[in-house]
């Protein structure tokens, strides 16, 4: 629908898909996340993807420096960052060639004229102007000297003209903010609150923000601009605001201690990408938070260790190359049966990797990755929001249980954001575990003695015992513990009894039973974990639509997995698991309930894509 607007017109469109694209240090992840934040004040569903180089400064202008931001937003539903971009965003020749290979014939692709001079391109490997030689005929080329229109609108702020260049992302900003009516107010608070000891170059990028809303309003190249209504129908009413998956996860972690009436203590060292929890969490201390920045991964999980001892939540943050440090101290957590999180934020590997990048290859080290017979628990949050009740259910787990906890985010759910319904704090669990107290066993002669490892007969937890609690006195250690006693024990068959009712216990977690959504009686069964959520739900929307019938189910729980999913395995005769490895938990499915699960697996630091995961879902269903 068309609607006149004075001399332009106004499209109306149900979603739209933006990437900004630049060098590094063009300021994309600081314009992306104030569009995203004007875009959720104004009723929009949406998703994001931030994209970045891992370099903290590469070579200005290469394509190893390029830095993107991708936001998809409608009036509908929606659950992933949309798979190729309706406008693209180009600073500079870089930021062009590392992105335009995304971008669909017909798009509307926005440049920065005033970098496309010959040694920008030279470094972005153009031979020739990709604005003069064809290469960019198939789609819709919007030629902006950005740099000079910011400068010019800038003049008469006493700025130098490097200082002045650095606005232009806020030109380009105010610019897209006039094409898709989004509310420019909240962030001129921004930056007048981020620059308050820098007036003037708060006001300068205020200026700079509106010349570009000006310069969208009056230039006869922007003929048309475009309206995306509010998500009313897609949100249940409340309170939303947007949330990125750490800090979802932030203020999942002080919810907990707060549920549990426990102190939170977080030890951590910082590694991309869980560095904003530690970050986030330090500024908490009026809610019982305390951070430790710990000079090493394996410090940071010993002091959350003891922090756990002590009789607060213990917890610690990292990603892969951190788990595998702190492997040995895991195990330890989990003879010492003392509640634990261990939040893995899983990026590219292996060793260094991709850090910058997503990936769900660290669920078998989650499973596995430890010397011995040592089960820990693995919850897995299948959206940014889904961040704040899986750490509630990992809290839930190792406070009731005494054990350690997985919890298996990624970069694509860390740095990725959508709206999040604001919880009524009434609604919220609660997670308050008792502290043993005094004695809890009765000796053939009367006397009454602490037994730290007697178990409670339904969880198989044994006793949190605070130190300094008079006649609770216990050892600790790794060395085997005898049951009940505690007392050091190198017994064959008090091992074996140990190792197996440890395995009991992790075994008798109570989990929900796995839900399935299949409206049509479906024969094929798409299942998945973690991030791959919205890519998989977004595909079997798509393959609905065209008349196929597809069940899906999605895990939250890996250890222990739903008592129900071996039954709903055998149901479908054809079981399609995407991931983003080669294949992890399909080889766990496998083993377990000798099931033949069909792998689709990807391990390009990307998210799936929801077209490319429907074909793939298609061609699994036609395969013999």
């Amino acid at each position: 629908m068309v609607v006149d607007a004075s001399a332009k017109t106004v499209q109306r469109v149900d979603r739209v898909v933006i990437r900004f694209a630049g060098d590094s240090g063009d300021g994309m992840q600081l314009i992306g996340d104030r569009f995203t934040s004007a875009t959720a004040s104004f009723g929009n569903d949406l998703s994001t993807l931030p994209n970045f180089p891992a370099e903290i400064r590469a070579p200005a202008g290469t394509l190893p420096g390029v830095s993107s931001f991708q936001l998809q937003f409608a009036d509908h539903d929606i659950l992933t960052p949309g798979d190729a971009p309706d406008v693209l965003v180009a600073m500079n020749p870089a930021a062009l060639k590392a992105n335009i290979g995304d971008v669909p014939r017909g798009a509307e692709v926005i440049v920065d004229t005033d970098e496309f001079t010959k040694r920008p391109m030279v470094k972005a490997g153009y031979g020739t102007s990709p604005l003069e030689d064809g290469t960019l005929a198939a789609y819709r080329v919007h030629p902006v000297p950005l740099t000079t229109l910011t400068v010019g609108a800038l003049k008469d702020f006493g700025l130098s003209r490097r200082e002045a260049e650095r606005s232009r992302n806020m030109f380009a900003l105010g610019l897209l903010s006039w094409m898709y009516h989004r509310p420019t107010e909240g962030t001129e608070t921004f930056l007048r609150e981020k620059f308050a000891k820098k007036p003037a170059i708060a006001e300068a990028n205020v200026a700079a923000l509106r010349a570009g809303w000006n310069f969208g309003e009056t230039t006869e190249d922007f003929a048309v601009s475009y309206e995306v209504a509010p998500a009313t129908r897609a949100f249940p009413a409340g309170t939303y605001r947007n949330i990125s998956g750490n800090l979802a996860l932030s203020y999942g972690i002080i919810a907990a201690g707060h549920l549990a009436d426990l102190p939170v203590y977080l030890g951590s060292y910082p590694i991309t990408p869980a560095s904003d929890i530690l970050h986030e969490l330090s500024r908490h201390k009026n809610f019982g938070v305390r951070t430790f920045q710990a000079e090493d991964e394996i410090a940071g999980i010993g002091a959350a260790l003891g922090a756990a001892f002590g009789g607060a939540l213990g917890v610690t943050t990292t990603s892969g190359p951190g788990v595998a440090l702190k492997s040995e101290t895991i195990g330890l957590a989990v003879s010492l049966e003392l509640p634990l999180l261990i939040i893995d934020i899983q990026r590219g590997g292996p060793s260094t990797g991709l850090p910058t990048k997503t990936e769900q290859a660290d669920l078998l080290q989650a499973m596995y990755g430890r010397n011995g017979e040592a089960p820990v628990p693995v919850v897995a949050p299948r959206t940014p929001a889904d961040c704040f009740d899986a750490a509630l259910d990992a809290a839930r787990i190792a406070l009731t249980y005494r054990t350690p906890v997985f919890l298996l985010s990624d970069g694509y759910l860390a740095n990725g954001s959508e709206p999040w319904r604001i919880p009524d704090t009434d609604d919220l669990p609660d997670l308050r575990t008792p502290f043993a107290t005094g004695p809890n066993h009765t000796l053939a002669d009367g006397t009454e003695v602490f037994r730290p490892y007697k178990r409670d007969p339904g969880t198989l937890a044994r006793p949190w015992a605070v130190p300094g609690t008079p006649g609770l006195e216990h050892r600790i250690g790794g060395i085997e513990k005898q049951d009940g006693t505690g007392d050091i024990s190198y017994d064959p068959a008090n091992h074996e009894f140990m190792v197996r009712t440890r395995q009991a216990k992790t075994d008798g977690i109570q989990v929900p039973d796995l839900e399935v959504d299949d409206p049509d009686g479906a024969s094929t069964l798409v299942i998945g974990w973690g991030s791959t959520y919205g890519p998989i739900t977004a595909a079997v929307r798509r393959l609905r639509a065209d008349g196929h019938a597809v069940a899906q189910a999605h895990l939250r729980h890996l250890n222990p997995f739903p008592r129900n999913l071996g039954e709903v395995l055998g149901r479908y005769g054809k079981v399609v698991l995407p991931e983003m490895n080669l294949g992890q938990l399909a080889t766990l499915l496998r083993a377990r309930y000798l099931t033949n699960v069909h792998s689709v697996t990807q391990v390009n630091g990307m998210p799936f894509k929801a077209e490319q995961l429907a074909r793939s879902i298609q061609e699994a269903r036609r395969a013999q």
